[in-house]
């Protein structure tokens, strides 16, 4: 099997651009910029990733000027730390504030060496529920300590993906994509609003992990791809389905990946002074009213590669397939869907035929064949009708054949008078007259006076050799 993947959901916080007192990051979780937007020295970067286990965090920068980083668990999630070290007088390294601000690709900063900007990245094997970065600063109560920078830190919702199979094989799947705004704090009732608007777009082929970044063109941007154009997200605890933007849609047919990238905007609109509700100018929300649209915060890039994971077998000939614990029986079932992963053994009854071999997923001409299935994949059994040439004659004299029919049969008429090949087999037939006999002619599915004839088998067949 060449495609190791059936679903692989690729959701990643690949570019957040905030406001003042947030921090500003360029590129993606396993490879950004991170500017120092704290107005004080910092010495050190964490990213939280709400849901992982230090397991799923399996690999991070090490070549920063801080280090490796640690991986701190905490109940819930996991800290990825990158920490300077203090020997009692001075810091091991520092990110001093910048001049200014300027976008990068998410690479500029280790390539040019910009004044109050670092590189970070880590990898990861699961999808974080919520992705939250955050310089360290000292702490001014504790010096040569570190702490987190206690202005707003960016917390963009993650999306979640869910891939619903279709009923029949054939069918294009069912995408689901759903963010989902963190709960306020106790204190209050209603959280922070958001604005956010998605951008969607289909590809006929699988994507990768690396391609999600801000500058990659396979990103959806373009205006033409807006799905939804505008929609404000508060999340309220005390109902359940607030804070939430969930798209579904069938896949087409022809496509192999599902790509969404999702801006977000501060709320600059009024606020209940006591639940703290956002008042909308416009109904439902859906559209910004002047001054409601507030400063960018960032963006988010996820994709879904799809494919069910399915066996179907196409047959030739009238022998069966069977297999997959009893859900493909060909000529009956021929197509299933199966758990990703699955290990399905195949095998091939030729019944009173001939099988000829595998093709698809399946290769050889072995009775059974056994796969990992974790994708939609095709196999094709072919089997080949066996017939019976029988040889007569008429006078005194021997026919041979060749090639051998099955099992080694050799057609020596004589001794030997019929064989069995499979279809399509080619047979020439050679007539000798016994001593002081003529050959005359051949008759059935052969004609002529010559001594040699061919024979091309399409059912059982008959041939005369007439001698005289």
């Amino acid at each position: 099997m060449k495609r190791l993947s059936c679903v692989l959901a690729l959701t990643i916080a690949l570019l957040a651009i905030p406001a003042a007192a947030q921090t500003s990051i360029f590129g993606s979780i396993y490879n950004f910029d991170a500017y120092n937007d704290t107005g004080q020295d910092a010495h050190g970067f964490q990213i939280e990733l709400d849901g992982l286990t230090p397991a799923q965090a399996y690999y991070s920068f090490s070549f920063t000027r801080y280090g490796a980083p640690t991986v701190v668990p905490f109940t819930g999630g996991v800290y990825v730390r990158w920490e300077a070290t203090y020997n009692g007088s001075q810091w091991s390294a520092t990110t001093t504030v910048p001049a200014a601000f300027t976008p990068t690709t998410g690479h500029s900063c280790v390539m040019t060496n910009i004044v109050g900007c670092d590189h970070f990245g880590t990898s990861i094997q699961a999808q974080p529920t919520n992705t939250i970065y955050h310089w360290l600063v000292e702490d001014p109560t504790k010096p040569g300590s570190l702490i987190t920078y206690g202005g707003s830190a960016v917390s963009i919702p993650q999306p979640v993906v869910i891939v619903i199979p279709p009923q029949q094989p054939a069918n294009p799947p069912q995408v689901a994509f759903e963010i989902k705004l963190p709960d306020p704090p106790a204190a209050q009732q209603f959280g922070n609003a958001q604005w956010v608007k998605v951008f969607k777009t289909e590809v006929d082929r699988e994507v990768g992990l690396d391609e999600l970044v801000g500058d990659n063109p396979i990103v959806p941007q373009d205006p033409a791809l807006v799905e939804t154009d505008f929609q404000l997200l508060q999340r309220n605890p005390h109902s359940p389905n607030s804070g939430i933007l969930h798209s579904q849609n069938t896949v087409g047919s022809s496509s192999h990946a599902v790509l969404r990238r999702y801006e977000f905007y501060k709320y600059g609109g009024k606020y209940d002074p006591l639940t703290h509700e956002a008042l909308c100018g416009n109904p439902l929300c859906a559209t910004p009213a002047a001054g409601e649209l507030g400063d960018y915060i960032g963006s988010q890039m996820a994709a879904a590669n799809i494919g069910v994971p399915s066996v179907t077998v196409t047959k030739t000939g009238n022998g069966t397939v069977t297999g997959a614990n009893g859900k493909i029986n060909c000529g009956g079932t021929c197509t299933t869907i199966v758990a990703a992963n699955s290990s399905v053994t195949l095998t091939a009854n030729p019944g009173g035929g001939l099988f000829s071999g595998w093709g698809g997923a399946c290769n050889g001409a072995d009775l059974n064949c056994s796969l990992v299935v974790n994708d939609a994949v095709n196999v094709t059994a072919t089997f080949t009708p066996i017939y019976t040439l029988s040889i007569g004659r008429s006078g005194s004299g021997t026919v041979t054949g060749t090639p051998a029919g099955l099992q080694n049969t050799q057609i020596n008429c004589g001794s030997n008078c019929s064989a069995k090949f499979a279809q399509g087999t080619n047979v020439t037939l050679n007539a000798t007259p016994a001593p002081g006999v003529n050959f005359v002619s051949w008759s059935g599915a052969c004609s002529g006076t010559a001594p040699t004839c061919s024979v091309v088998i399409s059912s059982d067949t008959k041939v005369q050799a007439n001698f005289k």
